[in-house]
């Protein structure tokens, strides 16, 4: 028996609560998963889940079992990320789940120095401003925006991304001047679906200013492009604003004010699978993304 792929399926079906989510994450068949889990319980001499028809459930004992295996596979990975490290021969396919714009701009320039320094490695990047579901996607690792992850996940913060209001010069000669947060709401003001309060934070002290416009998106570049146009005012993460305000085709606006900023984080189930590959792919974006990105 092959334990360590037999305990691979035990911990999926004990995190999916599912021997068919199980099999459909690990590409098997049902009746391989669940002759994988026999084994272990074979191996161990104790019924690790509760079987219904409805429902799988940890024994007292599977949750025991479930902890050990876990730990058994993190230390099996970290010999193989040695051994790789060693090697350089990083290969195998890394699903990742971020925001459009985040993927369409920061992550695309990581993933293309991480896939030319490891030509071995294939990287699926799922780009959505919603929030993927890591196991029923599939998904290896979740770039997310928030100030706290999810505590059934384990997260690794990355760095922190500001957000900054801007427009055209052309716009902004064509129209009142914006010198107080109020003006704003004199202005055509792009922005994210559902969301048309903007907060602005100036000495420690922070205010909502409630927008209006003609567009609305569920994407950024969807937004700063109608800004380029020369349309209205948006407000953007840095990272997609940044380039533009240094080339002078957008200017921010305000500049005394500051939005509040938010982390980015990598987001994956378990540090048992924590492959060598997954490993060094967020080794490798939290080096790329040590400094925060303010304006």
């Amino acid at each position: 028996m092959d334990r360590l792929t037999a305990m691979r399926s035990f911990i999926e079906v004990a995190n999916t609560a599912s021997f068919t989510k199980a099999a459909d994450n690990l590409s098997l068949s049902r009746l391989q998963v669940s002759r994988h889990v026999q084994e272990v319980e074979d191996w161990l001499k104790q019924r690790l889940l509760h079987r219904t028809t409805r429902k799988v459930s940890l024994t007292t004992a599977g949750e025991e079992a479930l902890i050990r295996c876990e730990q058994i596979l993190h230390q099996t990975a970290e010999l193989e990320t040695r051994a790789l490290e060693q090697s350089q021969l990083l290969n195998g396919t890394i699903r990742i789940a971020a925001p459009i714009g985040l993927a369409q701009n920061m992550l695309l320039a990581v993933v293309e120095d991480f896939t030319q320094r490891h030509p071995n490695v294939l990287i699926d990047i799922v780009a959505s401003d919603r929030l993927s579901q890591l196991v029923d996607e599939r998904v290896d690792i979740a770039l997310r925006f928030t100030q706290q992850p999810d505590d059934t996940l384990i997260a690794r913060r990355l760095m922190s991304v500001g957000t900054v209001i801007c427009a055209s010069p052309s716009y902004l000669n064509q129209h009142p001047p914006i010198n107080t947060p109020s003006d704003l709401t004199q202005h055509n003001c792009f922005v994210h679906m559902n969301n048309n309060k903007w907060d602005l934070v100036k000495d420690n002290e922070q205010l909502s200013v409630t927008v209006n416009g003609n567009i609305r998106a569920n994407d950024m570049e969807i937004l700063c492009r109608a800004a380029l146009h020369h349309k209205g005012l948006v407000r953007l993460p840095c990272d997609l604003a940044n380039v533009f305000i240094a080339s002078g085709t957008l200017v921010r606006v305000l500049p005394e004010f500051h939005s509040p900023s938010s982390a980015l984080w990598a987001v994956y189930l378990s540090r048992s699978y924590q492959t060598p590959l997954v490993r060094q792919f967020i080794d490798f974006i939290a080096q790329s993304w040590k400094n925060d990105l303010i304006a």
